[in-house]
């Protein structure tokens, strides 16, 4: 009687899994025919083709400009007289600002201004940064000036140069105010200040990004390690315009926010991305984007649809050939972008295997 009733327990479990098994669908079937009453799933073929595969994500983004920049005023207290356009790009050499009427010019460099330059000057890099602007700007055509942190008659000679292309007092220094040093072009997102009102020392102007085009994304901290600068991206832009790019940079220091309700949220890093812009492309700031980041890539491997896939029974995976013939695969990258994913073993490219009508 013990004996009886094991069994009986026994058949139960089996009929609990077969009914778990059909529940699952098509791509835990693991029998090769299917049980009696199954509803049949119509399929159709794909072919195994031998390309590239990319392991990527989707994640929304912020179509922008790099980098945030101000332009401080360092000179002496004023009237605000002119400021660049919102939007307008200032290169080296172009005006920022007025005070006074007297322009303050932009030139490049990463030591923010602090001092008179003139032949008083002890050494500095920002001596040595002004000698590269003189040399850029075509300041010193015979190349009597030696780049470096000394102040020299021939840096003086250049600056008169620039003085007199510029339509000011030839004294061959620069005073502290009359140039901003930033790393690059930028361009103005906004006045900090209003014409026609007061400016003094140590106050931000305007502020800028730099002219390079980016997306901007945040993702959650656990992927932080899956994601290396270089990695490829393709950016949809409003429109619909797609667009391929890579990775610049990957925060190092993950944050976190609360929602409304005061809940934590899920810690960050923020991830720039470099672009090709399409020619034509509308002038867009700060516009949403969506964007498939590729975290690994395999080229000249062979694919099939993710759906070709079925359980094989002790574990691991298979395909159904088109002949109705079934074949051991080992699968590597998905792709949920194009649905396709890495595989080898028992197929070959040019073979069909069975998946899913949709």
């Amino acid at each position: 009687m013990r004996r009886t009733g094991r069994l009986i327990a026994g058949s139960l479990t089996g009929v609990v899994v077969a009914a778990g098994v059909l529940v699952t669908g098509w791509t835990l079937t693991a029998e090769p025919e299917a049980a009696a009453g199954a509803t049949e799933v119509p399929t159709g073929t794909a072919e195994v083709i031998r390309g590239s595969v990319s392991q990527r994500f989707r994640l929304s983004g912020t179509y922008g400009f790099d980098g945030t920049y101000s332009a401080v005023h360092r000179g002496p207290a004023g009237v605000l007289t002119g400021i660049a356009a919102t939007g307008s790009r200032v290169a080296r050499g172009g005006v920022l600002y007025r005070v006074d009427g007297s322009a303050v010019r932009l030139l490049y460099g990463d030591v923010p201004a602090y001092r008179d330059l003139n032949l008083w000057t002890t050494d500095g890099e920002d001596v040595h940064q002004l000698e590269r602007n003189l040399r850029a700007l075509g300041m010193d055509p015979d190349h009597e000036m030696t780049i470096d942190d000394d102040f020299t008659a021939a840096t003086a000679a250049a600056v008169r140069r620039l003085q007199k292309r510029w339509g000011v007092t030839r004294t061959g220094g620069l005073t502290l105010g009359s140039v901003v040093f930033l790393t690059g072009e930028i361009r103005v997102s906004a006045a900090t200040a209003s014409v026609g009102t007061g400016t003094h020392p140590d106050q931000p102007v305007l502020t800028g990004t730099s002219t390079r085009r980016v997306v901007t994304a945040q993702v959650s901290a656990e992927r932080q390690n899956q994601l290396k600068a270089g990695d490829q991206v393709t950016v949809t832009l409003p429109g619909g315009i797609k667009t391929k790019g890579r990775v610049v940079r990957v925060g190092k220091v993950a944050t976190s926010a609360t929602d409304g309700e005061g809940a934590p949220q899920q810690a960050t890093v923020d991830v720039t991305m470099s672009i090709e812009v399409p020619a034509g492309s509308p002038d867009y700031d700060q516009a949403a984007v969506q964007i498939s980041l590729a975290t690994a890539v395999r080229e000249k491997v062979l694919t099939v649809p993710v759906s070709a896939l079925l359980a094989r029974p002790g574990g691991g995976y298979r395909v159904k050939l088109a002949t109705g013939a079934y074949a051991d695969v080992e699968p590597g990258l998905f792709d949920e972008v194009t649905g396709l994913v890495e595989v080898t073993g028992g197929v070959n490219a040019g073979d069909r295997v069975e998946v899913p009508q949709q």
